[in-house]
C-alpha cells in the first residue's frame, strides 16, 4: 500500500467486456479517470516521436497521405505476426508508462484528489499493477464478449473470438485482480455493483 493519501484503482477488463461503461460512469460520477487509450493515441499521434520510430520500423506506408498513423493498416500487419506486435509494443509501451506516470505524479501533488482511476485494457501486460493500489477486473462471458464485438464492429463470431483468444486469459486476470466485478446482466445492474464498491472507498 502506497503511504500518501491519493488512492488509485486500476480499472481493467477484456475486450468487450464493458469496462468503458464503468469508466464513463465513473466519469460522469466527477471521478477523474486516466484513460490509457487516449494516452496510446497520443503518443503516436502526428509528428510525436513514438510515431517516427513506427513508421523506421514499419515503413512509411503505415502513414496516411496527412502524415498521420493509418491505424487499419497498422493493425493488419500485427494482428497475426507475434514478432511484429512485439517491435510495436517495445516502441509504445515504455513511451504509455512515462506518460501515465506522470499524470499520476502530478496527481499526487494536487489535494483535490483522493480517489483516481487508471482505465487500462493491458494493465497486466505493460505490469501497470505496480503503480495502483487495488485492481477492479470487469468480466463477463466469452458468449457475450462474442455478440457485443459483432454486433460493434459489425465482424463475424470466428474473427471475435480470435481478438479474444489473443488476450491474456480471464483466468489469469482474475488471480491478478482484487475486486471482480460481473458484467453478465443490465448496465443498470452494474452501476449499482459499482456504486457499492464507491460507497466503501469514500
Amino acid at each position: 500500500m502506497k503511504q500518501n493519501s491519493l488512492k488509485i484503482i486500476g480499472l481493467t477488463g477484456g475486450i468487450a467486456s464493458g469496462k468503458s461503461t464503468v469508466s464513463n460512469y465513473l466519469i460522469n460520477k466527477g471521478y477523474h479517470v486516466i484513460d490509457a487509450d487516449i494516452i496510446a493515441r497520443e503518443v503516436v499521434a502526428k509528428g510525436s516521436r513514438g510515431l517516427e520510430k513506427i513508421a523506421t520500423t514499419f515503413g512509411k506506408s503505415i502513414l496516411k497521405e496527412n502524415g498521420s498513423l493509418n491505424r487499419k493498416k497498422l493493425r493488419n500487419i500485427v494482428f497475426n505476426d507475434e514478432k511484429a506486435l512485439k517491435q510495436l509494443e517495445e516502441i509504445t509501451h515504455p513511451l504509455i508508462i512515462n506518460k501515465i506516470s506522470e499524470k499520476l505524479k502530478n496527481l499526487r501533488n494536487n489535494d483535490r484528489f483522493s480517489l483516481v482511476f487508471l482505465d487500462c485494457p493491458l494493465l497486466f501486460e505493460m505490469s501497470l499493477e505496480a503503480l495502483v493500489n487495488e485492481v477492479w477486473l470487469i468480466s463477463t462471458t466469452t458468449a457475450n464478449q462474442i455478440s457485443r464485438i459483432v454486433e460493434r464492429d459489425k465482424t463475424d463470431p470466428l474473427e471475435a473470438k480470435k481478438i479474444i483468444e489473443q488476450q491474456m486469459s480471464l483466468k489469469e486476470k482474475i488471480k491478478k485482480s482484487d475486486i471482480i466485478i460481473k458484467n453478465n446482466s443490465t448496465i443498470e445492474e452494474l452501476k449499482s455493483k459499482i456504486d457499492l464498491l464507491l460507497k466503501d472507498r469514500c
